[in-house]
């Protein structure tokens, strides 16, 4: 697997489908150079997403909350999600306030694996800041750098979008949920699909739901078709 992740970036995108599964349960996003953080980096340009003993929480934009209150959350994200599928917001409280089971067996997963466990020490990030984005720009047509940074740029978005991880109560799980909300980006250029509902959000979602577990992946794959006209 670690030969596979390694040439990730360079081999055709359809060759790439098989390391998808692995992508979502942690495995460090293709070249090394291209994506860890440089050792000699003066402090504070990378910041990591989760610091331990941070005194407003757990980590960075943790909000503790109790059973009742995720409940509350759970319910009311999950009715606006199903109002609006392109409330993301809602969507990532949905992920955190249902996903705890989901996340510790992804995080044991990723513990019985030497790259997981690397990962869940170093903790890398997928940020622009980490990538090499105009060196993916030069990879030949139908790599999945190339094919990655067409996606970026024709829908608009980067990985910065993402939305830092608030209702986790634990400091490890929220890395595990940042780390699947990262390379979402990363499966939908995998799987060729586009952000729209009818044919993009709907079928990455229903690949997230056999691939880990959680529960938001399962209701956006079953319920999200019904935000859909007949035609």
């Amino acid at each position: 697997m670690g030969l596979l992740v390694r040439g990730l970036l360079l081999a055709p995108a359809w060759r790439t489908l098989r390391a998808a599964a692995a992508l979502c349960q942690g495995v460090r996003f293709a070249s090394v150079q291209a994506y860890d953080i440089p050792a000699e980096d003066p402090p504070g340009d990378h910041e990591p997403i989760l610091q331990i003993g941070d005194p407003q929480g757990l980590y960075p934009h943790h909000i503790p909350t109790n059973t009742l209150q995720k409940l509350l959350l759970s319910a009311g994200s999950a009715f606006m999600s199903l109002y609006d599928p392109y409330r993301h917001d809602m969507i990532a409280v949905l992920g955190e306030t249902t996903g705890a089971l989901a996340l510790q067996k992804l995080r044991e997963k990723m513990s019985k694996d030497l790259e997981g466990v690397q990962i869940l020490q170093e903790r890398p990030r997928i940020r622009m800041s980490n990538l090499d984005i105009e060196r993916f720009r030069e990879f030949p047509e139908g790599t999945f750098g190339r094919e990655y940074v067409r996606f970026l740029d024709v829908n608009h978005v980067t990985p910065d979008t993402r939305m830092p991880v608030k209702f986790v109560d634990d400091e490890e799980l929220a890395y595990v949920a940042q780390r699947y909300r990262e390379v979402h980006d990363l499966l939908h250029t995998l799987l060729g699909m586009p952000t729209n509902m009818l044919a993009g959000e709907v079928v990455v979602k229903w690949f997230e739901a056999v691939q880990t577990g959680l529960p938001m992946c399962m209701l956006g794959a079953v319920f999200g078709p019904l935000r859909l006209s007949a035609r």
